[in-house]
């Protein structure tokens, strides 16, 4: 994909890593893309996610409308692309971990504070 590699199209990947928030990227999005781009895109992402956790296409159609066809491409990508959706969803997984951590390290600390608030 060398014709890809080129500076306006890393001007525009640069702008995205930039966002810092959702609300930053539906910001950017939503003046970039056209609503029905953006619901492909989650889509096709979507379609990465359950491939990866094992579900079938049919399953995948049932569940989401999207085409088998659509599933194989996304399909053909995670086994044989660039690891882009892989790489994504591995970091993904690991934020979400890592907020599930906090909060239940937060909410152990509430607990704790609640216990020496009752022992007072």
């Amino acid at each position: 994909m060398d014709m890809l590699h080129t500076e306006t199209v890393d001007k525009l990947f640069r702008a995205i890593l930039s966002l810092k928030t959702i609300d930053e990227c539906y910001a950017l999005f939503i003046d970039l893309c056209t609503v029905n781009e953006i619901i492909e895109m989650a889509q096709r992402f979507d379609a990465a996610d359950r491939l990866n956790r094992g579900e079938n296409y049919a399953y995948i159609t049932e569940k989401t409308g999207m085409s088998t066809a659509t599933i194989a491409r996304v399909r053909k990508c995670l086994l044989y692309g660039e690891g882009g959706y892989r790489l994504a969803l591995s970091r993904i997984s690991s934020d979400s971990e890592q907020n599930n951590d906090q909060k239940t390290s937060t909410e152990s600390v509430n607990i704790d504070d609640k216990d020496k608030n009752a022992q007072q």
